[in-house]
């Protein structure tokens, strides 16, 4: 069967699509686009927050994983006097969608968290606030864990559900995908945006354990230093445990090196990454320049920098890669 060209570079262009969160799904119905969601101010919205302590993850627009930008992203709180804010009922879900038709196209974990504001969320920016996880979801299913085996793979949304016991009040809910296609070279794409709702009818829960922002994600941390490639294993989410209810002192916190539920909501996942050998038709990281915590894949080329007569996909994607000095990886496709 041939495959062209153009084909497999299409292929190449979506594997490394980005993405942003500017909608909210209210009872089935899509709300005007940053009606609750904040504004990023970023040049080019769709960019990932990488860590700056890595020489060559190249960051995008200036945003960082260790600075302010990783809360709600880079300006974000320039627009929370104009976001409104949307009410929902403790127990009910809320739901971010993403922009421009996109669809989250790299592997890696859906999180959400909250952070009560100490008086009107319009004026809090969430720095050093105090945030507790709601939901996190990994893979769920056993097919190819590079890409499809993530709950989140080619999804549009994410959805969380309010727990029952949260306090009244206002809050920022922050939604995050992790994209950990170059975790294995500490690379991992952050993508993250912040809902401003209004929380009623609730309980007299004590949310936790409470993590701030910056901070509680390094770049040593597992999960930015983990390896899709070579068969399927246990994930380490990053952050603390889900909260579901109840008071503090009823959660245990997860340490992050430690592997966890692939999915955690208010209804529990038995669900996780089984582990298992390598598969024969699993795929090869891509080719990095710099690898600081990580070897690089091991070559695929011939010495004259040509294809082998018999190759993959993935090293297709890699030649492409080599020979346009790196340009399909920082293309960007929007999905419109």
């Amino acid at each position: 069967m041939k495959i062209s060209i153009l084909y497999l570079s299409a292929i190449a262009q979506a594997a490394s699509a980005h993405y942003f969160f500017n909608a909210a799904i209210v009872n089935g119905v899509t709300q005007a686009n940053d009606k609750y969601v904040r504004q990023s101010t970023r040049p080019t919205k769709y960019n990932p927050i990488k860590f700056s302590s890595n020489p060559a993850a190249d960051l995008r627009d200036g945003s960082t994983a260790d600075g302010p930008d990783i809360v709600c992203n880079q300006g974000a709180f320039s627009s929370a006097g104009r976001t409104d804010v949307l009410t929902v009922n403790a127990g009910e879900e809320v739901r971010l969608k993403l922009a421009v038709g996109a669809t989250m196209q790299h592997p890696g974990p859906a999180l959400v968290y909250m952070s009560k504001a100490p008086s009107s969320v319009k004026s809090y920016d969430g720095i050093n606030g105090d945030w507790f996880k709601i939901f996190q979801e990994g893979v769920c299913t056993g097919s190819d864990f590079t890409k499809d085996a993530w709950c989140t793979w080619d999804r549009d949304w994410v959805a969380a559900k309010i727990p029952k016991d949260t306090p009244n009040g206002e809050y920022l809910v922050r939604f995050e995908h992790i994209g950990i296609h170059r975790s294995h070279v500490n690379q991992p794409e952050h993508y993250v945006s912040c809902l401003q709702v209004k929380v009623q009818n609730g309980g007299t829960g004590t949310p936790g354990p409470v993590v701030k922002f910056p901070g509680a994600y390094k770049a040593t941390d597992p999960y930015a230093n983990f390896s899709i490639y070579g068969g399927k294993k246990d994930f380490p989410m990053p952050g603390p445990a889900v909260w579901t209810g109840g008071a503090v002192k009823d959660i245990t916190a997860s340490p992050s090196a430690s592997p966890v539920p692939s999915t955690s909501s208010p209804k529990p996942s038995t669900t996780a990454a089984p582990v298992s050998s390598p598969s024969p038709t699993a795929s090869k990281p891509p080719p990095s320049t710099a690898a600081p915590v990580a070897s690089p894949a091991p070559s695929s080329f011939a010495s004259n920098g040509a294809l082998s007569k018999e190759f993959t996909l993935h090293t297709f994607i890699a030649w492409l890669q080599k020979i346009a000095g790196g340009s399909v990886t920082r293309r960007h496709a929007r999905h419109f």
